[in-house]
């Protein structure tokens, strides 16, 4: 796929549209921007675009797709939008940001981006995706740092902080060239539902559990966009499965082990059993390639807390030691990583009573593998609903939960899915729950924010709910 002298429609002006409308426009394409919101909402997003960039907002009129070429669309806008159906019938390709970064690379037309690799055995740089309901974030940075840490020369985004576009703008400076040995991609299924020929080298399924089930009709339908990160895969590429989890392993019977050879080697993690690649033995990482096993690690010298962490640290193990990463960098980056804000994140303590930020959980998975590292817990969820059926935490709320706090849109859905598996009350904001945790809680108690909820009803995004948690944290601590 090639971009010189192309009409390229962007859809979407979030900091993935702005990332590959100037990615084009440095491939020499004819780009045009368009975003359904007032410009007044889109300012600080149109000041980052090049100025040869064309701009239309309020609105996607089918006139903007008129002679377009291509049609790229940023992760938030629906692939079943009617104006991308009427752009299909007319024979426009539409392709997600995702794919874009992807062809960028690989295109050799003349003033193309020139990428370079020194350090493995591909002419191009070792694509690394990783996807997965929960934890995506924390195990991408952890392969990033490993990759690092061993000399590579690494690239990384996607859903994770920059779109993979921006990074690739960015990386290319005032010329044409990038030298990089890998390219570190976290993945969420709205990405991956416009991919063409998207392969990576090494993928990774962490764990599949419901989640934006407001965008599809059924999980059935969520699972299948989650696979497609191995669709493209061959022979010589690697997939790593949770073998711990019923949904991915229902998946590699039913798609990947009938194919045999055709498909990538697969590889697993698991807390719970022996497998091929990295389990947790007696207190230990064991990794296993093959027939036997040599220890990586014991658990208990991994930093970042809760068992949800373990599994990410193996996961994110076993992808860079496939990599070329050293046995030496893993262990050192297992055993200094502190993990990241807003993920299980200590964010005080007051009176005794531990505050913990997990504002990133955002679905009921999140919250389960949140609750599995702690006892006597007041829970703070709430917040908009994405189609969440909360009843699949009843038996852990009664079973780890002392008191529930509810705020948010969800509140009153919250209740009846789960109030009578525990006390449960309401807050009118995010400050006033901590407060009523704090009045509640007895020394040795952990207050734990894992919401289960999208944070657009109360706040500008997951990052900004986690911020306000510790603000009101630290007032409670420091009432000056």
């Amino acid at each position: 796929m090639t971009f010189r002298d192309k009409k390229v429609v962007v859809v979407g002006l979030a900091r993935s549209g702005i990332g590959a409308a100037n990615l084009l426009s440095r491939l020499g394409a004819r780009v045009t921007v368009t975003d359904s919101q007032p410009r007044e909402k889109l300012e600080a997003g149109i000041q980052r675009l090049s100025p040869d960039i064309e701009i239309v907002v309020g609105g996607n009129p089918d006139e903007v797709f008129n002679g377009a070429d291509i049609i790229v669309i940023s992760p938030g806008v629906p692939c079943d939008s009617p104006f991308l159906g009427r752009a299909r019938v007319r024979g426009i390709p539409v392709i997600s940001e995702l794919e874009l970064a992807y062809q960028a690379i690989r295109s050799k037309e003349e003033g193309s981006i020139s990428v370079s690799s020194t350090m493995n055995n591909y002419e191009e740089p070792l694509y690394i995706g990783i996807t997965g309901t929960n934890g995506k974030s924390t195990t991408t940075t952890l392969v990033g740092l490993m990759l690092k840490e061993s000399g590579y020369r690494t690239l990384l985004g996607g859903n994770i902080g920059s779109a993979l576009t921006e990074e690739l703008h960015t990386a290319l400076g005032n010329g044409h060239d990038i030298q990089v040995d890998h390219i570190v991609a976290e993945i969420s299924s709205f990405q991956l539902e416009e991919i063409r020929d998207f392969r990576p080298n090494i993928a990774a399924i962490l764990n599949i559990t419901p989640d934006h089930l407001d965008r599809y009709n059924s999980m059935e339908d969520y699972i299948a966009a989650k696979a497609r990160i191995f669709e493209n895969q061959q022979g010589g590429d690697h997939l790593i499965l949770n073998a711990d989890d019923p949904t991915v392993m229902n998946l590699f019977r039913a798609s990947i082990e009938p194919a045999g050879l055709r498909m990538p080697d697969v590889f697993f993690f698991s807390r719970k059993k022996k497998v091929r690649g990295i389990y947790l033995h007696r207190g230990s990482l064991i990794l296993s390639k093959n027939e036997s096993g040599e220890k990586l690690v014991e658990s208990n010298e991994i930093t970042i807390p809760g068992l949800h962490n373990l599994e990410n640290a193996m996961a994110a193990s076993l992808m860079a030691l496939l990599a070329g990463c050293s046995v030496d960098a893993v262990k050192k980056v297992l055993r200094n990583f502190q993990g990241l804000e807003h993920r299980m994140e200590f964010a005080g303590e007051v009176n005794g009573v531990r505050f913990i930020n997990d504002s990133k959980g955002t679905n009921t998975g999140a919250v389960a593998k949140s609750l599995e590292g702690f006892e006597d817990i007041i829970l703070i969820m709430g917040g908009m609903d994405k189609g969440s059926d909360f009843t699949r935490l009843q038996k852990r709320i009664k079973k780890k939960v002392k008191l529930l706090v509810l705020i948010g849109e969800a509140q009153e859905k919250i209740s009846r899915a789960l109030g009578s598996s525990t006390e449960t009350i309401c807050a009118n904001s995010l400050d006033d729950a901590v407060k009523q945790c704090l009045s509640r809680a007895r020394p040795g108690d952990v207050v734990l924010l894992s919401p289960g909820c999208a944070s657009f009803d109360m706040f500008q995004d997951f990052e900004d709910r986690g911020r306000k948690f510790k603000e009101a944290v630290r007032r409670l601590s420091d009432p000056q």
